[in-house]
Parts: structure tokens; sequence; C-alpha cells
């Protein structure tokens, strides 16, 4: 049966006939329908959002040394660190799934208002206790931003068009990379700003953000939702959270227990216990359980999971190390390490533009894993071929192609996940892949470091003898000047070579290095890059696996209809 046609657009043609909510006001001309300028509005107080969580991964990082001086605790700066990873992590599927039974906007906002408020106390942090208690309240906001971000656009655009929108996101990402370390490094390096510590600017600026993104959000994202029947899986979450919260402990702590140290193995046996209960606690609740067991069947949202781990691994192990090869090895400021790890946020943001065009354009996706994970596996095997003279292009050469990698991956694992599962699992699905990557980054976090920290002291000690019993090496040389070997900032080298060896050097403090005569610095430097060729090199035997896992992602049909419309047409 034929239909009058309809009057043409004057504007860019509309990506779905996507109902609006009550609550919106429909473009002129538009039926009802959201257009690409409803859209856009949406997404714009999205952006707000992650912008939060995405300075906040940069700008804490810059400025921790500093905070953990100015409150005494530096030798308990990793439970700062710690209690944010535990509550943002855990809170993450919790987010995904309730939104999908509730809403995502009322949960959305809720992890903007606590992450505000948690943002405003650690400010206030009187120690370094205080500031790990408030930096877990801090992700409880955390653990929401961008996962129900992501599961917003999944419900309001089509995977075949969301790269006509992704530009606004790469954007957030890439003026946060720019702007979290000068940022951070300003506040850290002030002593006052109107009367306030300066670090405490790193969290108190998101309070004005935050406050503008509450504002833009509640606004403007008026998403229709249709309730359904449900069950709150109460046992799931406690069992989620028994078996997460002593393997994140362990995960950040183990290095200075001890992996087999009697903490470490309670840590083990309870979340053993915790991930057991969980099974069972998501079999019999069935359907409304926060990870539904049937998701498991399906081999696109098992596959891009186990990609998702793998991937988190090798990209947090990697942005943990690196800027310690850039400070320690090259002698950078945070902040200047930070800026020279754009080439890899400029290769990410590519890649994520050029995946997404051509998966918009063609509706092909399979490509994209299985290149990235080539591409990021010979960036990190080149990162273990850098030494002490390594070029800064040669280094950002590496880095460009690392981050290439990973931006061919991430948003097309999301966008895959998000197209093999029904509509109402939208949420659990961009959570579980949040999740599983952040999982998997604590872990490959905690591996990485431990090889580093494990291996550097014998390194070191290694390459200070080799150079000490050769006469004619610069150390020598050095250490036979009289004003070299009586300056006391030589110390530290002059007495170690003096009682023997290298053996009981120090690196807790690696600050002593740049006041080090160069020549006694060079085997010290030297040994703590063969500690990272170690860490780059099992980082790329890692993600290696990634890219034989990744030929058993199937390529599924896109979708053409956004989230709400499959919701509808159901």
């Amino acid at each position: 049966m034929s239909t009058p046609p309809r009057e043409p657009e004057p504007a860019e043609p509309e990506p779905g006939q996507i109902m609006a909510d009550p609550g919106t006001t429909p473009e002129p001309g538009a039926a009802g329908a959201l257009t690409h300028r409803q859209i856009v509005v949406i997404i714009s107080g999205l952006m707000m959002g992650m912008l939060l969580a995405a300075l906040d991964l940069t700008i804490v990082s810059t400025s921790i040394r500093t905070i953990s001086d100015d409150l005494d605790g530096l030798s308990v700066q990793a439970w700062v660190t710690t209690a944010y990873l535990i509550t943002s992590t855990i809170s993450t599927p919790l987010y995904g799934k309730l939104s999908d039974l509730y809403g995502r906007r009322p949960f959305f906002l809720t992890a903007i208002s606590l992450f505000v408020v948690g943002s405003a106390l650690c400010g206030l942090a009187q120690d370094m206790y205080q500031l790990a208690a408030f930096r877990a309240f801090q992700g409880l906001g955390a653990g929401g931003l961008f996962s129900l971000a992501l599961a917003i656009v999944g419900d309001i655009v089509p995977p075949r068009e969301r790269a006509r929108y992704q530009g606004y996101f790469l954007a957030v990402f890439g003026s946060s990379s720019v702007l979290g370390p000068l940022v951070g490094g300003f506040f850290a390096s002030a002593e006052e700003i109107l009367w306030v510590s300066g670090w405490r600017w790193v969290f108190l600026i998101n309070v004005p953000i935050g406050i503008i993104a509450l504002s833009v959000v509640a606004r403007v994202l008026h998403i229709p939702h249709t309730r359904r029947e449900h069950r709150i899986d109460v046992p799931g979450a406690v069992a989620l959270t028994m078996m997460l919260v002593p393997l994140l402990i362990v995960a950040e702590q183990g290095r200075e227990w001890g992996w087999t140290s009697g903490a470490a193995v309670l840590c083990y046996v309870i979340g053993g216990s915790g991930f057991i209960g969980f099974l069972s606690a998501e079999w019999r609740i069935g359907d409304d359980a926060l990870l539904p067991i049937r998701l498991l069947n399906n081999q696109t949202f098992t596959v891009g999971s186990t990609l998702n781990f793998i991937i988190g691994m090798g990209m947090f192990g990697g942005l943990a190390a690196l800027p310690l090869y850039l400070q320690i090895v090259k002698g950078h400021s945070p902040t200047e390490s930070g800026l020279l790890m754009l080439p890899l946020t400029a290769g990410m943001m590519t890649g994520s533009i050029v995946s997404g065009q051509f998966i918009s354009r063609t509706g092909r996706y399979k490509i994209f894993p299985i290149a990235g994970s080539v591409l990021f596996s010979l960036g990190m095997f080149l990162y273990s071929t850098m030494d002490v003279d390594t070029p800064l292009v040669v280094v950002g050469g590496f880095a460009l192609l690392f981050g290439l990698g990973l931006g061919f991956n991430m948003q097309t694992l999301v966008l895959a996940m998000q197209n093999s599962v029904p509509p109402r699992d939208m949420g659990v699905a961009t959570s579980s892949a949040t999740f599983f990557r952040q999982m998997g980054g604590t872990l490959g976090t905690a591996v990485f470091l431990s090889v580093l920290f494990g291996s550097v002291v014998g390194n070191v000690a290694d390459e200070i003898a080799k150079a000490a019993q050769d006469p004619d090496s610069a150390f020598s040389k050095a250490l036979a000047d009289p004003a070299v070997a009586s300056d006391p900032d030589n110390a530290p080298i002059v007495n170690l070579v003096k009682n023997g060896g290298g053996a009981g050097i120090s690196i807790d403090d690696s600050s002593f290095l740049s006041r080090l005569d160069p020549a006694l610095a060079r085997p010290v430097l030297e040994g703590f890059a063969q500690s990272m060729h170690l860490v780059f090199l099992i980082g790329a035997s890692v993600l290696v696996l990634a890219f034989a896992i990744s030929w058993f992602l199937p390529e599924e049909k896109l979708r053409t209809q956004s989230g709400l419309q499959a919701r509808a047409a159901e």
C-alpha cells in the first residue's frame, strides 16, 4: 500500500524514527522523531559527564606524588588508587543492569552527582586515609560515567550510523589527554590558588564542571523507557563485591605483601568463593541477573569480553610502564611525560575515526580487531627495544602504532557486543565491555609493575658492577674524579660501589637520579631500561593472544535501528 511522500528535510537526514519522550521538544518538521540536532544536544550532555571521568584519569596521576607529600602519606599512596578502583569496577555492572531496568537518565544523573560530591570531599581531605575513603565514594559515580554514556549512544543511534557522532567523544578524550597533565601539573606546583592548596583543585575543579553537566543532562536527556517486571539481583551484587574487593586489593598490594603471603592467599580464597557464589546466584535468578548466564552462550559477547580483558591488560600495563620510562630513563617531568603520550592518544583517535567510518559505510567490523591486535602487539614489542638513547621521535612513533591498534579495537568491540544482544540488554553489554577492560587493566598493571620492580634492583646492580669493573668506562673515570666522588649528590652511587656493589640500591625514591653526575647515572638508567624490556616483552606476548582470539569474533549484520527503535519493534 503506497503512502504519500514525506516532505524533504531541509537539514541533515534523520538517523531513524525514534519517538521522543514527552519531556523533549521535537524539532520543527521532525514529526516527533529525534533529529540529528536533538541527538547532538543529548550527546553534549553525555560529553560533559565523560569529561569528568576522562580528566580524572590523567589529572590525578600527574599530581599524586605532590598530594602524598603534602598529606604525609607516601607509603599509603596505593590505597588511594585501590579504593577508587574497587568501587568504580564494582559499580560498573550495577549501573548497566539497573539502567536496563529503570532507564538511563536517573542513573546517569546519580553517577554525576556522586562523582561531584566525592570530588568535593577529596578536595577537603586532611590525610591520606580520608582521601582514600573519599576516592572510594567518588569511584561509585565514576563507574557509571563511561558505561552509561556509551549505552545511551547505543539507545539513540543505530550501529551503522554511530561513526557520524563518534568525533564528539574523541574530542573529549583528546582534550583531556592534553589538558590533564597540564592542569594537574599546574595545580600540583602551585602553593595556593584562591587561598586553597593548589593540589586540592585537582579534585575541586570537578565541582563546577559537574554542576554544568548535571544541568545539561537534566535538561536534554529525555529518552523513552519501557519498564518491565523484574527482580533485583541482590545476591549477585553481594557475591560480585565479595569476589572483586579481595582480588583488586591483592592485585594492587600483592607486590608489597608478597604474592604467596598469608594476606594474599586469604584474598585469593575469599575472591574464589565470591566467584563461585556469583555464578550460582546468576544461574538461579535467570534473566534478572546482573550478568545473565544466557549471554555467555552468545559467541560475540563472550569473545568480545575476553578481548576486552586482554586488551585492558596490555593497554593499562603499557600506560603504567611507558610514563615511568619517560620519567626515569629519559628524565622528563610528570607533566612532560603526559604530553609525550599524545602520539598514543592521536593513534587511538585516528584508529577510532578510520574504523568507525569504514564500519558505517560497509557494515563490516571483524577486520579491525584482527588488524588492531597486530598493530598493538607490534607496538608493544617495539617498546621492548627502547633504551637510554632512543630518540623521543622514535618513542612517539611506537606510541602512535600502539594507539592505532587500540583505536581499531576499543570502539569496535563495544559496537559488536551491543549489536549482538537483545535491546533490553544494551546496558549489560556496554557495562560488561567496560568492566572486563577495567579488570584486565588492574591485573595488567599489577603484573607489569611487579615484574618491573622485581627485576630492576638486580639489573641496576649488574650494570653498576659491570661499569665499575671497566677502568676505561665513563663511570669509572667519574668515580676517580675527586670532585665527583666528594659531591653529596653522588653519594648514593659512590657509597654503593665502595661497599661492593649496587645490590642495596633503593628505588623507592628515584628523584636522586636527577642530581647524579650523568656518568654515574648511566648504569642505573640502563638497569631500568633492561627491566622495562622484560615488561614490554611480556605485554607483547599477552597481546599476541588477542590476535589469536580475534579470529573467533563473529561478524554479524549490524542493526540499522537504534536500541530504542528495536525495543519499540519488540
